[in-house]
């Protein structure tokens, strides 16, 4: 038996020592690395070169050249094995969660010629024997958590041609010294917090740069004339920054520049002269700017392919010469102040796909070959003074998909065939002077979402046609002349969820199949002639929140039904309703929502008519039942009195409040005592409790409220919270730390008055917040109360209060409970981030993730690492504010018995890829805002990246929530394009989900 088990152990060692000393090395490696999805399961012991294996690359001896795992997910520290690869030059690890520090021996990696490290979590500063790598041409560090200065070391490289270190946390000053690496073509800095630093001018001396991307590394100053040496530079991008002054006379002379993006900057001023120069210029981006003047003729006379001066100052007309562009593609230029004709030839000679022309003064009439070729997309002229009618050839332009012509002084006929071009999900006419009737040829326009025709002088009756249209959320058509009855093809519309038509003739009934339309949320059919009366199937219309039929010919009962519905708009005046009012209207504040209806009768003063002699008669039984209600009041209110009087000292006795003990401290001029505040610790009080004490809402002497929460020392055995963080509540440090919270000030942070303490209890007083907390509400019975503009507003509220603890506090604030209940809600339905700093507790990240004893959070919040490594800084908090946008877009819970074994995050992943954004999209949301919902969805789905480096900072969440009710960038080239302002009305945008 022994002798079988020793001849086995020979012939397996025969077999692995049969391995060449490289394959040892990797297997050596192997074992020093975690491999989840078994990539590196052929890595055979028994093989006798490890050149069949992944990721491997061998020369034709057999000698490791080349090293792939880019994205397989291996975890583990650098492996410096490699370096015993001598013959090894290309090494990718990127997209892995390799999590160590970048060792200095890795100088040791003689032959290298291409390193990429990118995507990972490798932190600390960087190893200055980097430079050290004689041969190495491609050096890429992007997407990590390296911090301090870059080495100034780096200025020896001998051969390197392309250095990126996009996306690290770099905060030391722009580094000039790249200037001496006289060999580099790309130099991308992108996205680091440097501090404030000006380009440095001896990057003019890199006469070999093709490539200069240093967007978002917070540059001051002006843009050095220097860079006009960089002969061979190919792509420029200055954007996101702080550069002001003009744009230099001396980047004309940049010959070979194909892309300069230079928006979102604060320059200003005329273009320079010479621009005829940029010869290969494709695409120029210099939007959002204070730039002025006139758009250059010559700019325009070159062979552009995307033009971006949008939201600038610009005035003047636009040059003919843009007319001679053979390739331009994109032309956005909305939120100028330019005027004039638009050129006559505009898009006979262009492939134009995208046109923003909004927000400026043109005149004139609308060019008719701008859908020449037969590509244009989109056509976007809002808010001009354009005149004339439509060109027939937009009608035939099968390729539209947005068409909005809002706020002009068209008029005439709308060209038949535009009515029903196939692809066009938006056609906004609002606000001109068309005439004419809704085509029935519509039943074409398969795709159209949004129909905006109000404030026109359309006439004639609503085709039945219109109930062809399966994707319709929005039909306004309000201030036209349109007659007849409404058809009866409206139930059709399963995804309608707003109908205006105020202010028309119509005539007839309501139609019965109105019922049909589940997500109808808006119903306007004011100022007409209909009749008959109201269907009471509209009373189960189940998100239906803005009802308005006033100015008709209604008559009959207010059905009881009515009484279902949560209405924000109810108006039924001006009608010719009878009988009495559904009890839960027949309320002095419905008063103004049954006016001048003749025959209404119900509880309401002006309502009801009654004779003067039936007021007489009555009058002294009134009289003597007035008596009897004020004397049995007095002596209710009497007893009422007695009774909270000797309950409240009962409940001071048991609360243990002895006034003379308490000692206030405030923190902003106050108008009450703590002696106020101590009067309302009342059990009858407490509108919420938990593991650390009870909140108690206090009204004071002004008739003002406050929030009182009362905390006492030590922890519910069980509780999810750090009682390393509830001891510091009773100890020495409970001052200062309340100190540091009295400090801040924010509108988005909820207020702290002041704070009152005794020997075994603290009291903090905060501002109050009337309408709860987010998750509260949002998960209750009145979620559909918060409509989609109000859940954006408060995502953008909650961004800034969380903005502001993480950048702008000194030392910084990590929440550590970020969560939906702790964002509470005024009585606007303003967001304040609550709950941090004492039950939770106030860090400093400016050394680096504190480890915890116990776990802080909530369960569905908790970032995965934070989970595992006890470690917390500015990260853990950004993933639990995406859980909370996903609960904002999904409505639904971050822990739910739906989910089975996952929470909100996996859910959305795993329903996003199997079934698509449809499934989960909040039903009780109004779909026509399924664009900026999907925007949304993508800002959580990047904040939960389960990797922290791959989460965006907090300030850049606040930009890119800004962004969502703008105009999405639609050109693929663009690396980081802004949004238009026009896009926010668009409902039909679908927006991409990543």
């Amino acid at each position: 038996m022994f002798l079988h088990y020793f001849l086995f152990l020979f012939l397996f060692l025969s077999q692995v020592s049969s391995l060449n000393q490289e394959g040892l090395y990797l297997q050596r490696l192997k074992l020093g690395l975690d491999d989840p999805n078994r990539v590196l399961s052929d890595w055979n012991p028994r093989d006798a070169t490890p050149c069949n294996w992944t990721g491997v690359t061998c020369d034709s001896l057999s000698h490791v050249t080349r090293l792939d795992l880019s994205s397989t997910a291996i975890t583990g520290p650098f492996p410096t094995l490699l370096c015993r690869l001598n013959t090894l030059s290309f090494l990718s690890l990127s997209n892995n969660f390799i999590n160590s520090s970048l060792p200095s021996d890795i100088s040791t990696c003689q032959n290298l010629t291409h390193l990429d490290l990118s995507q990972n979590l490798l932190v600390g500063t960087l190893p200055p024997t980097l430079s050290h790598l004689p041969n190495l041409l491609y050096l890429d560090l992007s997407g990590n958590n390296f911090t301090g200065a870059v080495p100034s070391t780096f200025a020896g490289f001998r051969r390197l041609e392309s250095i990126s270190l996009v996306a690290n946390l770099f905060n030391e000053t722009l580094p000039p010294f790249f200037s001496n690496i006289s060999t580099l073509k790309q130099l991308n800095l992108s996205y680091n917090p440097f501090s404030p630093s000006i380009i440095p001018p001896e990057y003019g001396n890199l006469t070999n740069l093709q490539t200069l991307w240093l967007a978002g590394c917070n540059l001051v100053g002006q843009i050095p004339e220097s860079l006009a040496n960089l002969n061979n530079l190919i792509d420029l991008d200055l954007s996101q920054n702080h550069l002001h002054g003009p744009i230099p006379p001396t980047i004309t002379l940049l010959s070979n520049v194909v892309q300069i993006e230079l928006y979102s900057n604060s320059l200003s001023g005329e273009f320079p002269a010479g621009m005829s120069k940029l010869a290969a210029l494709r695409r120029f981006d210099a939007a959002m700017n204070d730039l002025e003047g006139h758009i250059p003729d010559e700019l325009c006379g070159l062979e552009l392919e995307s033009l971006n001066l949008y939201e600038n100052r610009f005035a003047g007309s636009l040059p003919e010469s843009i007319t001679k562009s053979p390739n331009l593609y994109e032309l956005r230029l909305f939120g100028n102040r330019l005027s004039g004709p638009l050129p006559r030839d505009l898009g006979r000679n262009s492939p134009l796909m995208w046109v923003d022309l909004s927000g400026n003064q043109f005149s004139g009439e609308i060019p008719e070959g701008l859908c020449e070729k037969g590509v244009l997309e989109e056509l976007l002229l809002l808010d001009n003074s354009l005149e004339g009618e439509i060109p027939a050839s937009l009608g035939q332009c099968r390729s539209l998909t947005r068409i909005r012509l809002k706020g002009n002084r068209l008029s005439g006929e709308v060209p038949v065939g535009l009515w029903g071009l196939p692809h066009v999900s938006l056609l906004e006419l609002a606000g001109n002077s068309f005439h004419g009737q809704i085509s029935p040829a519509i039943s074409g326009a398969l795709n159209l979402s949004m129909l905006v025709i109000s404030d026109n002088l359309f006439t004639g009756v609503i085709p039945s046609e219109i109930g062809s249209l399966e994707q319709l959320v929005e039909f306004s058509g309000g201030n036209n002349q349109l007659t007849g009855s409404l058809p009866a093809s409206l139930g059709s519309l399963m995804r309608l969820g707003s109908l205006d038509l105020h202010n028309n003739e119509l005539s007839g009934e309501i139609p019965l199949g109105i019922k049909w339309c589940k997500k109808l949320s808006e119903l306007n059919l004011a100022d007409n002639g209909i009749w008959g009366g109201i269907p009471k199937e509209i009373g189960y219309l189940p998100v239906l929140n803005y009802l308005d039929l006033s100015g008709n010919r209604l008559t009959g009962e207010i059905p009881l039904e009515l009484q279902n519905l949560k209405l924000n708009r109810f108006n039924l005046s001006n009608n010719r309703f009878s009988g009495k009012l559904p009890p839960m209207y027949a309320n002095q504040i419905y008063r103004e929502s049954f006016l001048a209806n003749p025959g209404l009768c119900g509880d309401i003063i002006g309502l009801c008519s009654s004779s003067q002699e039936e007021l007489s008669r009555n009058r002294g039984f009134v009289w003597l039942l007035r008596l009897i209600f004020v004397i049995a009041g007095l002596v209710l209110i009497v007893g009422i009195g007695l009774f909270y009087w000797r309950y409240r000292n009962y409940n001071k006795e048991k609360m243990g409040v002895d006034k003379s003990k308490w000692t206030l401290t405030s923190f902003h001029k106050l108008g009450f005592s703590e002696y106020e505040i101590l009067d309302c610790l009342d059990e009858d009080n407490v509108i919420g409790s938990g593991a650390s004490g009870k909140v108690y809402k206090a009204v004071l002497s002004n008739g003002e409220a406050v929030a009182v929460k009362k905390l006492w020392g030590g922890s519910k055995k069980g509780e999810y919270e750090d009682s390393d963080d509830m001891r510091r509540i009773s100890d020495d440090g409970f001052e200062a730390e309340v100190c540091t919270l009295g400090k801040i000030r924010h509108k988005n942070i909820v207020r702290l008055w002041c704070c009152c303490t005794a020997r075994d209890c603290k009291l903090l007083v905060y501002e109050y917040m009337p309408n709860g907390s987010l998750g509260d509400l949002l998960h209750s019975s009145k979620g559909g109360l918060l409509d989609w503009r109000m859940r954006y507003k408060i995502a953008v509220d909650a961004a800034e209060g969380l903005s502001y603890l993480h950048h702008d506090c000194a030392p910084p604030i990590v929440h550590r409970d970020v969560k939906s209940n702790n964002i509470l809600l005024d009585g606007e339905f303003g967001a304040r981030v609550a709950d941090f700093g004492v039950a939770k507790i106030v860090e400093a990240i400016g050394k680096g993730p504190k480890s915890m004893s116990v776990i802080a959070g909530s369960c569905g919040y908790i970032a995965p690492e934070y989970a595992y490594t006890l470690r917390v800084n500015e990260k853990s908090d950004i993933y639990s504010f995406g859980v909370v946008i996903l609960e904002l877009v999904t409505g639904k819970r971050p822990v739910d018995p739906e989910f089975g074994e996952k929470d909100l995050v996996k859910w959305v992943g795993t329903t996003l890829e199997q079934n698509g954004v449809e499934h989960i999209l909040d039903p009780k949301l109004d779909i026509c805002f399924k664009g900026e919902m999907c925007k949304a969805l993508n800002i959580g789905l990047l904040c939960t990246n389960p990797l922290p480096i791959n989460r965006p900072s907090m300030r850049r969440v606040v930009k890119m929530l800004h962004e969502v009710t703008a105009e999405s960038k639609l050109n693929p080239t663009k690396k980081d394009g802004m949004l238009s302002p026009y896009y926010s009305e668009d409902a039909s945008d679908q927006g991409s989900v990543v």
